[in-house]
């Protein structure tokens, strides 16, 4: 017996109902992802915390979480989830029904299911988006690579470490320990 693997096309997917579940849609297959552990949301509500604080307090725009999507392209049809998004006030006409267009920041937590060529692969749709930085927290290495995209290719702003504090680009003048991240 052959299964036959259908693509959702952009149009079906804008008509599909509300999935509570995260999932991916890569070249229009749709991809679940297993439940996030009790680890991993603990670290995203810490830094969601602490983001949405700091972007409250100054009036930069919204910090939001998965599941949520972001259309990479529409055919074949690519969406994301990532962990933790901002978009600034500037990119405020992307937050709509479905993200179209690229978020400030994103954040993804790594769990024992990535594969490093996912996480690649991940990496290459937010910068062929335009995301301007993207944060890769690893729980079993308690740390936070902050990642640049310049001029279409990632680049190391810092790797923190326990003692260390997370300094963004986007987010100019936030601190955030990462003791207080995975504390």
């Amino acid at each position: 017996m052959t299964l036959q693997t259908r693509h959702l096309t952009y149009e079906e997917y804008l008509k599909s109902p509300e999935i509570k579940q995260r999932y991916e849609i890569v070249d229009g297959k749709m991809i679940m992802a297993p439940s996030p552990t009790l680890k991993h949301q603990t670290i995203l509500r810490q830094i969601f915390l602490q983001i949405h604080n700091f972007v409250s307090e100054h009036g930069l725009g919204e910090v939001l979480f998965a599941p949520l999507d972001i259309v990479i392209q529409r055919n074949p049809l690519r969406t994301r989830q990532p962990d933790l998004l901002f978009v600034s006030k500037e990119r405020s006409d992307i937050l709509q029904p479905i993200i179209e267009g690229a978020p400030d920041l994103v954040a993804e937590i790594s769990s024992p299911s990535n594969t490093r060529a996912a996480m690649e692969a991940k990496l290459a749709d937010y910068g062929r988006l335009g995301v301007r930085e993207c944060w890769i927290v690893s729980p079993d290495g308690g740390t936070v690579e902050v990642l640049e995209l310049h001029q279409g290719s990632w680049r190391r702003l810092g790797l923190y470490g326990l003692g260390d504090t997370v300094r963004s680009q986007v987010l100019a003048g936030l601190e955030l320990p990462v003791n207080e991240i995975f504390g």
